[in-house]
């Protein structure tokens, strides 16, 4: 009892640490966020990967509207939807993936496909904020474009080799989120990735983690402290 008291409360503590530097990696985040718009940059020669998460960049260039994506299971204010991923054909030739927003399911269903299209266009120069591709923890909830579907191609939670494989060609490794302001996009309620899981949520469950830390030495300390009748 000694031995699995101890382990338990050790267990526990470090339980609750975890939550606690989860708590710190959401504040980071939301303070990227916050900051990332005070200043705009130009993305330049720089590649995604080397641009600080949530900064807000200047590029320019012309959209390829023909092969667009439609990113599955996304919501906004507790509607599913879509968010409209389209690449963006940068001045030095370079793919990249403009996310134009969210969009809700044509008539609440998945039978028709809602209408994103638009004119390439000549070159032009967007404003959006650096992001990574959104993520999901549950592994079933991904899908991977269908390789003979038409487009745009559905998919849930993919991943970048997966959207470079659809292309048939590289693109950069994380997503543009289009500028409120920019034309041609649809919602764009964009938050950060402590949004739905905010610092002080991990604070309470640090809390409850040390609580039952607290709780197992009690109850150790009160069945050992019970007096025992002899036989």
């Amino acid at each position: 009892m000694t031995l699995l008291t101890l382990a338990g409360v050790l267990l526990f503590v470090q339980l609750g640490r975890w939550q606690l530097h989860r708590a710190a990696e959401k504040r980071v985040l939301q303070a990227a966020f916050d900051g990332g718009a005070l200043q705009t940059s130009d993305l330049g020669a720089r590649a995604l990967a080397d641009v600080p998460r949530y900064q807000q960049v200047r590029f320019a260039g012309h959209y390829e509207p023909a092969h667009q994506f439609l990113l599955d299971n996304m919501t906004d204010g507790g509607r599913i939807g879509y968010q409209v991923l389209s690449p963006f054909r940068l001045d030095d030739h370079r793919l990249l993936l403009v996310n134009r927003g969210w969009l809700p399911l044509p008539e609440g269903s998945r039978r028709t496909l809602p209408d994103i299209a638009m004119d390439a266009g000549e070159s032009q120069q967007l404003v959006g904020r650096v992001d990574e591709l959104p993520v999901t923890g549950i592994a079933i909830g991904r899908a991977a474009p269908e390789a003979g579907a038409s487009w745009p191609k559905r998919t849930s939670f993919p991943v970048t080799t997966e959207l470079a494989a659809a292309l048939a060609e590289p693109i950069e490794s994380r997503q543009i989120l289009l500028g409120a302001d920019e034309p041609h996009g649809f919602v764009r309620h964009w938050k950060s990735a402590s949004a739905q899981f905010p610092p002080l949520r991990h604070i309470g469950y640090a809390i409850q983690w040390w609580g039952f830390a607290a709780l197992a030495l009690v109850l150790f300390v009160i069945l050992n402290l019970k007096p025992r009748t002899l036989p």
